[in-house]
């Protein structure tokens, strides 16, 4: 995964003109914690033990889905393909198809047990990554779609501090280093990561 951005590995927002937010000028904290409040109703829906987890087809056009459940309440773009490059990612041309690729092979390794549970979340976020197939928003994409896989199969959801890895932090050096490994096959650092799990989400 090449990284040429800041912070480290994350698509820097540097365009505001798709905001649904209105009334003032937000800060990047201030955005950052309306698409928190955005995304707890996707974790609510998906991942908490409160109410039973919907059942997913995990394909091309749910992938889409979740990243427009994720941020519709504050970018336009939440869910739409991207059609400009970014430093991160795929050619946007490339991107369709790359995720229907990638369906087929998620419902391939499903259907055959290829990787146990961790190591499926582990490979499934990690193409989804290298895809970036969104303005904005990707990694955290990939993170809760690998989650809702693991809830899915009766594991509980991988416990990341989306916090420490919105900014330049050891614990966001470690994640990004994990995913330039897996680039080159080892995916041993980010099996580990994926497996660190809660106890349960209430």
């Amino acid at each position: 995964m090449d990284d040429n951005t800041k912070p480290d590995g994350a698509t820097e927002i540097d365009d505001y003109s798709d905001l649904i937010l209105q009334g003032k000028k937000f800060t990047i904290n201030e955005v950052f914690e309306y698409e928190y409040i955005n995304i707890s109703k996707v974790i609510l829906e998906y991942l908490s033990s409160v109410k039973r987890s919907k059942k997913v087809d995990f394909s091309y056009e749910w992938f889409q889905k979740i990243h427009q459940e994720m941020f519709k309440d504050v970018w336009q773009w939440a869910g739409k393909i991207r059609t400009t490059e970014l430093s991160i990612g795929i050619q946007a041309f490339q991107v369709q198809t790359a995720l229907k690729q990638l369906e087929g092979d998620f419902k391939f390794w499903r259907e055959e047990e290829v990787f146990n549970t961790f190591e499926m979340a582990a490979r499934f976020h990690h193409r989804l990554v290298q895809i970036h197939p969104f303005r904005n928003g990707n990694g955290r994409w990939s993170r809760m779609l690998s989650n809702i896989y693991l809830k899915q199969n009766g594991k509980n959801p991988t416990r990341w501090d989306e916090k420490s890895l919105s900014q330049e932090t050891d614990t966001r050096t470690v994640y990004i280093q994990s995913l330039k490994e897996a680039d080159n096959g080892d995916f041993t650092k980010l099996i580990a990561l994926q497996s660190v799990t809660f106890n349960d989400l209430q």
